[in-house]
């Protein structure tokens, strides 16, 4: 069972500037092992989302608290091993395209490691001492030996790194799903080395996607506390003492069937859809989109 808080905007702290956007949608009777695992069917639910008219963030408030929001990412299933793979080859292009821009290459933090397959890249990139943080359990257990042991099994908070210490952090389609936003991005820019960098992939709210779809996107979901624009995005990383900030859009690349996943479409029609595909081999076609995800680098002051 969850219990729930309110709050006010996790970026800047205040609320005198926010509005409503969208009321709940929301019924705890719905919730399974799946509700917190990544690369899920969507749902359709949300909590209470207000827009800060300060920092451009959409926000959840009220929210799970934290010790109840932990352990529900603590017990979520897993069935997303194959999008991984795909995903982390799509972010190892953008990895290098930063990585000759770091002063090094001797530590990688990636939080909200999954399954570690971007861990792999990160390896393959040539980074001496990669370490993964992942609260659930569950993609831990797909992850492969070598990987394996150097994933965390807890919530990254920071405290067990030296300042100055890591030379590149990756928050990969999680920065959505945690509390304290800013607070995230302040221990990154304290953990890393001059000149290195925090690299976020998330939503973009502001998407054309996201506006024609509306509420039925996907990006609307009781996993996501806060979801930002290109602007809002930009803003964490600079309150959280980034320079040279870069914003841009993320072509995703996934199976023909992840995409039918995640289409606003009556579950039987996709179960339908889905078995023609099967058959006639079109499932694992690779289609590249972009679905609304952006690309957000920041780097620690020299």
């Amino acid at each position: 069972m969850l219990h729930f808080t309110e709050r006010a905007c996790p970026v800047c702290a205040r609320s005198d500037r926010s509005k409503l956007f969208a009321e709940a949608r929301f019924d705890p009777a719905r919730l399974d092992g799946m509700s917190f695992s990544s690369r899920k069917v969507p749902e359709g639910m949300h909590h209470r989302l207000l827009e800060c008219g300060r920092c451009d963030v959409l926000y959840a408030s009220p929210v799970p608290v934290t010790d109840d929001l932990t352990g529900a990412y603590e017990e979520a299933e897993y069935d997303s091993a194959r999008e991984a793979q795909h995903a982390a080859t799509t972010y190892a292009r953008v990895l290098s395209g930063i990585a000759p821009n770091l002063p090094s290459r001797r530590r990688a933090v990636d939080i909200g490691a999954g399954d570690g397959a971007f861990m792999e890249r990160l390896i393959e990139a040539g980074f001496t001492d990669v370490i993964g943080f992942e609260p659930s359990a569950a993609p831990i257990a797909f992850a492969p030996a070598g990987v394996r042991e150097r994933i965390r099994p807890r919530v990254f908070d920071g405290s067990e790194l030296d300042a100055g210490s890591v030379s590149l952090i990756s928050c990969l389609q999680t920065i959505e799903h945690v509390p304290d936003p800013l607070g995230l991005c302040v221990n990154a820019a304290t953990l890393l080395e001059p000149g290195g960098a925090l690299l976020i992939v998330c939503h973009n709210r502001r998407a054309v996607s996201a506006r024609l779809m509306r509420r039925s996107s996907p990006i609307y979901d009781i996993e996501h506390l806060q979801l930002f624009s290109p602007a809002g995005i930009r803003n964490l990383l600079e309150r959280s003492g980034f320079e040279r900030v870069e914003v841009r859009t993320l072509v995703n690349r996934y199976p023909l069937g992840y995409w039918l996943r995640l289409a606003p479409a009556p579950s039987r029609m996709k179960t339908g859809v889905e078995t023609v595909l099967d058959r006639t081999h079109l499932n694992d076609v690779l289609l590249s989109f972009p679905a609304g995800n952006q690309v957000a680098v920041g780097y620690a002051r020299a």
